[in-house]
């Protein structure tokens, strides 16, 4: 069902594509550096999500991150590579859901350049541990939620529009096509 260009605007919708797509999506990711992960996408019960670390974001939107390669979620991803992550940024009340493809690797040039002294938390042999994998994360497309003026005034306007009955446009949302 397609949108009229008047709900559109009510709702305060804009979809974006290609490098504004792109765009918003490193904007929302750097400013937060942490997401949850989920594997196994599908509707049933098999469905695993756990907080990771962003490792790095490139100029495509590609993810990365660095992760065990023992672990149940790269087995997930060995087993069904579609994923989707959750991102939060709770100062401005900034939301971003991205679906897309995970693939591992043991690139020890990437993980050389993915590397910080926290990953030492969970790689204590350092960058050489054979332990380490990438996660490279290409999304594919996603939905965001954006105030635009950060949690203060989004719930100031929530609050006019509750006492007014007049309703108040807090954000803009839409979907992201990579």
């Amino acid at each position: 069902m397609e949108t009229s260009t008047k709900e559109t605007k009510q709702r305060n919708v804009e979809n974006l594509s290609g490098k504004a797509a792109v765009s918003k999506i490193r904007e929302l990711v750097d400013s937060s550096g942490l997401c949850f992960f989920q594997t196994e996408v599908s509707f049933d019960e098999n469905q695993s999500a756990r907080p990771m670390s962003i490792q790095k974001s490139d100029e495509d939107g590609t993810l990365w991150f660095l992760s065990s390669i023992e672990s149940a979620k790269n087995a997930e991803i060995n087993n069904n590579p579609k994923a989707r992550l959750f991102f939060q940024k709770t100062s401005s009340m900034e939301f971003l859901e991205l679906r897309g493809t995970a693939k591992i690797s043991q690139d020890k040039k990437m993980i050389h350049e993915l590397w910080d002294g926290i990953a030492k938390n969970w790689f204590p042999q350092g960058k050489d541990d054979p332990r380490i994998s990438i996660i490279q994360f290409t999304p594919e497309a996603g939905h965001y939620w954006d105030t635009k003026h950060g949690a203060g005034l989004a719930g100031a306007k929530m609050l006019f529009g509750l006492v007014t009955g007049k309703p108040m446009k807090v954000g803009v949302e839409g979907e992201l096509d990579v």
